[in-house]
């Protein structure tokens, strides 16, 4: 075993459940204290913080699971960057790991734990000495590096706890967390705007405010904010249900079967994440560079891009300015490559992780013959089995991560609470833990359904 090798196997890591299945429970028990120790981190300021650069930027820390200013500013932007990074270079067939094996899985697991704590020192080290969370005089810089390292490897581990020991995955559950607390307070928040101290922050109660008051472009805006969260609420829901179902038949047993279920979100909402980290971090970063005086990846006015690659990956709010009046034809153009940008990136990263996740046909046949089942009429056969599996795959890879990507992108545009990404990232999430906290209670509830499915 090489010096590398034994640096990958020999890593830090959550232990695994000696137990081949942990009882609904204990799972409830473990994702509720991680999603409290959470929030408590996010409310833990930064020791020796001086100006904070990024407190600006709360629309991008709610997808990269962060609070920026407390000694989790970093959230989950090097786990998902050391992702997008292995996948690329996988999919790419720079690096390539054999995933049908234990080793493989092993090894790639490794490296990306391995690349996601170089991406929080570095990611650290750039926040802090290009500006974006300034120390206080007479206070190192090394002393707000460690905090969020500190921060970042607390995330890492989290992500490992709720992964193993809990439902979900950590990343998921800190991106719900974070946009179901954005839109509660943007909501329904009385206290008053630090724009308007006359109004309250919360839409709904300046809404009632902005009518009485007789403010038509008040209500307006916070009308049309209000209708945009619901309307992207109810169309992921929709969307989400959407799938197609392929009958299978138990070989042993005459007259029964079930339908494999294949959603149209093939991949789910990996490739949004992903996507969406990725035009995050190209924000913050272009941000970055410009306050050093390199504007690199563009200019900025105020908190607003206008210039270069940050301000045409940048969503334009397009139904305040149209509700404004400052609706100008360039941003119609602006917000066509925002949408071919996260339908591109969507699409990319779902064929990816069909790769890397084990969602390829041959996998999927595989699974579907170690149940015992085999397709009605047809003789019991891999091969035939991952014939048909690649007729729907293939197209739902793509189809989905277009589909997927051409909404989130849309519901940016909106401008609903918490970001359209957030708000479909988050009902996605949700409607996922909904479902394995279903099928966990139904096997803790029914011994025999739990030994039937092989737990």
């Amino acid at each position: 075993m090489s010096f590398f090798d034994k640096i990958l196997y020999n890593l830090p890591e959550v232990e695994a459940p000696k137990q081949k299945r942990l009882s609904f429970k204990e799972k409830l028990k473990w994702t509720i204290i991680t999603l409290v120790l959470f929030f408590v981190l996010g409310l833990i300021p930064l020791y020796g913080l001086g100006q904070n650069s990024l407190q600006q930027f709360e629309f991008l820390s709610v997808i990269l699971g962060a609070s920026f200013g407390s000694i989790i500013s970093l959230g989950i932007g090097p786990i998902v960057t050391a992702s997008i990074v292995l996948q690329l270079l996988n999919g790419s067939g720079i690096v390539k790991f054999d995933l049908t094996t234990h080793e493989g899985k092993q090894r790639f697991q490794g490296i990306q734990k391995l690349l996601s704590i170089g991406f929080i020192i570095l990611e650290g080290a750039i926040y802090v000495l290009m500006g974006g969370l300034s120390p206080a005089a007479g206070i190192p810089p090394s002393i707000l590096i460690f905090q969020l390292f500190l921060g970042g490897i607390l995330i890492m581990f989290m992500d490992e706890v709720v992964s193993k020991w809990g439902f979900g995955s950590g990343i998921s559950l800190f991106i719900a967390a974070g946009v179901s607390q954005t839109i509660f307070i943007r909501t329904l928040n009385p206290l008053p705007s630090p724009n308007n101290p006359s109004i309250s922050s919360g839409a709904l109660p300046a809404l009632f405010q902005s009518l009485s008051r007789g403010l038509p472009q008040e209500a307006g805006l916070n009308l049309a904010h209000i209708l945009a969260t619901v309307l992207v609420f109810l169309i992921v829901v929709y969307t989400q249900s959407m799938k197609v179902e392929i009958p299978l038949s138990f070989g042993r047993v005459r007259g029964h079967g079930i339908r494999w279920p294949l959603n149209f979100f093939y991949t789910s909402n990996i490739p949004v994440i992903l996507t969406a980290a990725l035009v995050a971090n190209i924000q913050l970063f272009a941000r970055l560079l410009y306050n050093w005086g390199f504007p690199i990846f563009g200019r900025f006015a105020g908190n607003t891009p206008v210039s270069g690659l940050a301000a045409w990956l940048y969503a334009p709010n397009m139904v305040d300015n149209i509700i404004t009046g400052s609706f100008r034809f360039a941003m119609i153009g602006q917000a066509l490559v925002y949408l071919l940008f996260f339908m591109g990136g969507a699409v990319l990263f779902s064929y990816f992780w069909v790769q890397t996740a084990g969602l390829d046909a041959r996998s999927q046949a595989k699974q579907i013959m170690a149940s015992g089942l085999q397709i009605p009429g047809f003789r019991k056969d891999q091969r035939v089995l991952e014939r048909l599996l690649q007729r729907y795959i293939g197209p739902l890879t793509i189809m989905g991560g277009l589909a997927v990507g051409l909404l989130a992108a849309t519901a940016d545009l909106t401008g609903a609470f918490g970001s359209g990404t957030g708000i479909l990232l988050t009902v996605m999430i949700v409607y996922r833990l909904y479902e394995e906290i279903a099928q966990q209670h139904m096997m803790d509830m029914n011994p025999m359904m739990r030994r039937f499915m092989g737990g």
